[in-house]
């Protein structure tokens, strides 16, 4: 419930991007960032995220962002001690990315691939993962992505019928 008392499944941006997306998740993402409706993209990193890096709390080592969109979770992370991957279906997604970062100071220190995450089988494996569009739809996939002292960051959504972002329970 949203805090004006409706569901989320009758909120006019929810129901615009499941009508993009539709049967046709690579084509649909695509589709939404090309018609610039991105509803997630907050224009900034996720507070959490920051918050974590400024603290010193995230770990160091190779990071994956899966579903990164706009890159700003991958900017706002990398650093000397901690080299980012993101990683988007979206070609203007990665683009946008792209465009937005590759002057900033830490740009050594990440890239962005186009590349289906689902088909997508990395070189390495990673000490950290932050995921807030994955995890709640592959489960296990994104743990064997990790190295065996490797940690998963993931955000949760409340439960509601439809996605994106998809249904999770405490148990899942």
């Amino acid at each position: 419930m949203s805090n004006n008392g409706s569901s989320i499944e009758s909120n006019p941006k929810v129901q615009k991007l499941n009508q993009i997306i539709g049967s046709d998740s690579a084509g649909g993402w695509e589709k939404s960032w090309q018609q610039g409706h991105t509803p997630w993209d907050l224009g900034k990193p996720t507070p959490i995220i920051q918050h974590l890096h400024q603290t010193g709390t995230l770990p160091s080592g190779r990071t994956l962002v899966p579903g990164c969109g706009s890159g700003y979770d991958v900017v706002t992370i990398a650093c000397p001690e901690r080299f980012v991957v993101g990683l988007d279906i979206s070609d203007s997604a990665i683009k946008k990315a792209k465009e937005l970062s590759s002057s900033l100071w830490n740009a050594n220190h990440f890239t962005f691939l186009k590349e289906d995450f689902f088909t997508w089988n990395p070189t390495e494996l990673f000490d950290l993962i932050f995921d807030y569009t994955h995890e709640i739809s592959v489960g296990q996939t994104m743990r064997h992505l990790l190295k065996p002292d490797g940690e998963l960051l993931t955000l949760m959504f409340p439960d509601h019928a439809g996605g994106p972002p998809y249904k999770v329970s405490v148990a899942e």
